[in-house]
């Protein structure tokens, strides 16, 4: 490797507030008041919060230093699979945090809040266009949310047939929460394994549907990077059977404008705006996930619903075949804003455009390092490859190694150990904002840490080494965590 883009550099130590400063120190001077200062009444206000009293100076090289600590998409590369940690443009950003919109209250009566209503109305459609599908609620707060609803019109739409269906497939490459999901709904899981080429196998489809089981949850692309070419087959086998297909699409970075979900059998599919539509995600949210649904099931979708009535818009809640109201208001609004925003400013051939970047960089990755790492499934993948530590377990240095000597060489690590189904996965998702320069120095850190785990392995064990904190007991944290002072 030429160079690594990681290095030491000035990190500096940083106490907490309340060692710093002292008394009588201000960051700020309050305006001259028009009346008598007057103390306030101590059985009233309790005692005075011990706030430490800083400078502004204090205040300033404070949160600079503790930010110096952190690393995040707006450092650097972040091939954090399974969550498409993608860099956001700033433009979403500030076209949400304009007045009108931050600024709206939930409770104003729709007349006074048409344009949040179009807006959120027009957003809807739009991601029906996107999808392929019908109709569309933005009421769910984030992934798992969205497949609750999802779940839910299931359930609602089996009660209403009549049918007592009580279980429901779920493949091994979909993603974790679908069980929960579907077990707060009544729904036994019935895992389901995929097929030798890491996708569906419709036999093994056949042999599990029957009339007592709901339908199928699958990831599409799964969780292997993979799309579920057999997808059509599984969805015709499910809906013989009176079943429903429902999709996770947390994924649909692969194959946003490309591939309509209605027209491959999908009768229900979530998305994350926090992922694909560019609403940052992490820091626990907020996050956004909507569920759109075909046309048989748009009587099942939350309440309250956006209506266009003689060109003017308003919440109605006159459907007696919805599940209910999912959330609080209307939704995380200030997400869904974002997401408006982006796919204005992308239009239909550059949402296109960023799903096929995406792939090209993912299959990029995985031809430079196959071969070195090792390739469960040699094929062309979707938005994230996955590999695995076999190669380098004979010289016992394991996944979790690889990811600590990555922050040495200046990136943030991959998910790691996930999909489950690959023993020591290394899971890169590069996504589509990443130039070719900085694929290649993530490609050249990966093919020097391998050439470590050849030559040096105890280096590994003690990575990382440049970070302000060095390779923390994980397993003592998990088993003993210290959650008060």
């Amino acid at each position: 490797m030429k160079a690594s883009i990681g290095t030491q550099g000035l990190i500096l130590n940083e106490p907490l507030l309340w060692e710093k400063g002292a008394k009588g120190r201000s960051g700020f001077s309050l305006p001259r008041r028009d009346v008598e200062r007057c103390a306030m009444d101590k059985k009233v206000i309790g005692e005075a919060p011990n706030f430490p009293d800083l400078s502004e100076v204090d205040v300033i090289r404070h949160y600079t230093r503790l930010s110096q600590w952190n690393f995040g998409v707006d450092t650097g590369m972040y091939p954090l699979g399974s969550c498409t940690m993608k860099y956001n443009p700033k433009t979403n950003e500030r076209q949400a945090a304009l007045a009108g919109f931050a600024g709206a209250h939930p409770l104003l009566p729709a007349r006074l809040s048409q344009g949040m209503l179009q807006l959120l109305f027009e957003l809807e459609r739009y991601l029906a266009e996107i999808t392929g599908m019908d109709a569309v609620s933005l009421q769910p707060a984030a992934g798992a949310h969205g497949e609750l609803a999802g779940m839910l019109i299931c359930h609602a739409y089996h009660r209403q047939r009549g049918s007592a269906c009580t279980k429901i497939l779920i493949p091994d490459t979909a993603h974790g929460t679908n069980p929960a999901s579907a077990s707060l709904c009544g729904f036994q899981s019935i895992p389901l394994k995929s097929g030798p080429r890491g996708v569906l196998d419709p036999a093994d489809i056949a042999a599990l549907m029957d009339e007592q089981t709901a339908g199928i949850m699958v990831t599409n692309p799964n969780t292997l990077g993979l799309f579920e070419e057999n997808i059509r087959q599984v969805a015709a086998i499910v809906h013989a059977k009176g079943g429903l297909v429902y999709c996770d699409g947390a994924n649909m970075n692969a194959v946003m404008g490309i591939v309509d979900m209605q027209a491959i059998g999908v009768d229900i599919l979530h998305l994350n705006l926090h992922k694909t539509f560019s609403t940052p995600h992490g820091g626990g949210g907020p996050g956004s996930g909507p569920v759109c649904v075909i046309k048989a099931l748009e009587r099942f979708l939350p309440v309250p619903r956006i209506v266009k009535q003689k060109g003017k818009y308003a919440l109605a809640e006159n459907f007696p075949d919805t599940v209910g109201k999912l959330h609080a208001f209307f939704g995380n609004v200030g997400v869904q804003l974002k997401a408006y925003s982006y796919i204005r400013s992308m239009g239909p051939e550059n949402l296109k455009r960023a799903s096929q970047m995406a792939v090209l960089n993912a299959n990029y990755i995985k031809e430079k390092l196959k071969g070195t790492y090792h390739l469960p499934h040699d094929r062309p993948c979707m938005h994230e490859c996955v590999f695995t530590d076999k190669h380098q377990s004979v010289y016992k240095v394991s996944t979790l190694d690889i990811a600590k000597r990555l922050m040495d060489y200046g990136f943030h690590p991959p998910t790691i150990y996930f999909p489950l189904v690959v023993s020591g996965a290394i899971m890169v998702e590069p996504t589509e904002t990443e130039p070719k320069e900085n694929l290649d120095s993530f490609v050249e850190a990966m093919l020097a840490i391998a050439a470590e785990a050849r030559e040096n392995p105890e280096l590994l064990h003690r990575a990382p080494m440049t970070p302000k904190l060095n390779r923390l007991d994980e397993t003592g944290a998990a088993r003993n965590p210290c959650l008060s002072d």
